[in-house]
């Protein structure tokens, strides 16, 4: 992805946040010369991966396929003795017709909560014992808003403002917005994107940047060492 566009990305969303009434924490207005004044004291950010966040997983198309994410907060799951928080928070805004891809968690179970917009669809999957692939028999235990049942898999939840659905660890899960671009809450165990993810697919995290310009905002894996 060219900074260009990353930079634009973050702008326009922040006036979706806005719109929407969602409030940031200060840090998440700190451009890159802020943050070489900031110490060690601001490592619980660095460490934990605090900030904003997108990516396209590779596609070059981050409209179809593609994340935008901030996470608010975070423990560390390499290092819990240091970092207590045994939660995360994230907020992330899909767009109409954006893809993300199937995935699931070894260690993380999280709440995935339509915060207003569009509708957000989930389709699910568990993971194939022998395969780990998508097991496209067995039925998935579905837990949203205080509901638990089975359904077939393959199962598309349609989850409209205010509803939410639990992923349990080796879920598999893809999701989109239809109807407008769309807020999703996420509240979870400790988030590791380096460690955490099993991708179905090969499919790149964190996006390549092309540096056509100066970053107005920098990314959660961006910071680098406090001086």
């Amino acid at each position: 992805m060219k900074r260009s566009e990353i930079n634009r990305i973050i702008r326009e969303n922040i006036g979706f946040l806005r719109e929407r009434g969602f409030c940031m924490p200060p840090f998440a207005f700190w451009s890159p010369e802020d943050w070489k004044s900031k110490g060690h004291e601001y490592d619980e950010i660095r460490d934990n991966a605090l900030g904003w966040d997108l990516t396209d997983y590779g596609s070059g198309d981050f409209s179809k396929t593609g994340l935008f994410l901030f996470t608010i907060r975070n423990g560390n799951q390499q290092r819990p003795e240091e970092y207590k928080k045994p939660y995360a928070e994230k907020i992330m805004i899909v767009d109409d017709g954006q893809v993300t891809p199937y995935h699931y968690h070894w260690y993380k179970m999280e709440d995935i909560i339509n915060r207003g917009g569009g509708t957000l669809c989930v389709k699910m999957y568990n993971a194939d014992e022998n395969t780990d692939l998508l097991d496209e028999k067995s039925p998935v235990v579905i837990h949203t808003d205080g509901r638990v049942y089975e359904a077939p898999a393959g199962t598309v939840l349609r989850l409209e403002p205010g509803e939410s659905v639990t992923l349990y660890q080796k879920q598999y899960h893809s999701f989109w917005a239809e109807g407008g671009k769309t807020l999703v809450g996420e509240v979870s165990q400790c988030n590791d994107d380096n460690a955490d993810n099993r991708f179905l697919d090969n499919v790149g995290r964190f996006p390549e940047i092309e540096e056509d310009e100066p970053a107005e905002y920098l990314l959660c894996n961006e910071y680098g060492e406090a001086e």
